[in-house]
């Protein structure tokens, strides 16, 4: 299975990035990986807010690739495109983040207390290693993005 192998099931388009967007989805996943660091914060809503850092990186990723999805599970594919995007050393992290995109969808939409304090602090800190990766990669094709130097903010 390839990503354009999904293209053809129709479950991902043809989508050109740009420096401005990919600088964009960046500043949001530093913005959100800082903020999930905030401990006054639940477990939950860290949780859901480190969630969102992953999910933006990986779209960076799809979106390098040359590809978005479609809306129908877009959370799901984005999230499982890592292995695709940045090699097969990632698929058990794809499974990891499919798990965490269930549970923040309980802690979101049907619960409270369903992400213990040990789960954020293990996605943020996953957000934070994910991060230097696809900046790392991303530094090939966009040397002039300017984030290769930068840390994530703590």
């Amino acid at each position: 299975m390839s990503l354009e192998d999904w293209h053809k099931f129709g479950w991902l388009k043809p989508h050109e990035t740009s420096f401005e967007e990919l600088s964009n989805l960046l500043a949001i996943a530093d913005r959100d990986i800082a903020d999930s660091g905030v401990d006054s914060l639940s477990a939950d809503w860290r949780f859901g807010i480190a969630y969102n850092a992953a999910l933006k990186l990986c779209t960076m990723m799809l979106y390098d690739a040359g590809f978005m999805p479609e809306k129908a599970l877009a959370h799901y594919r984005t999230l499982l495109s890592i292995q695709y995007t940045l090699g097969e050393h990632r698929k058990q992290d794809a499974e990891y983040l499919d798990a965490c995109r269930v549970k923040r969808n309980h802690v979101e939409y049907d619960y409270v207390n369903g992400a213990s304090e040990t789960e954020a602090s293990e996605l943020v800190d996953f957000a934070k290693a994910l991060r230097a990766e696809v900046v790392e990669k991303l530094k090939a094709n966009y040397p002039d993005l300017g984030i290769a130097e930068e840390d994530p903010p703590e």
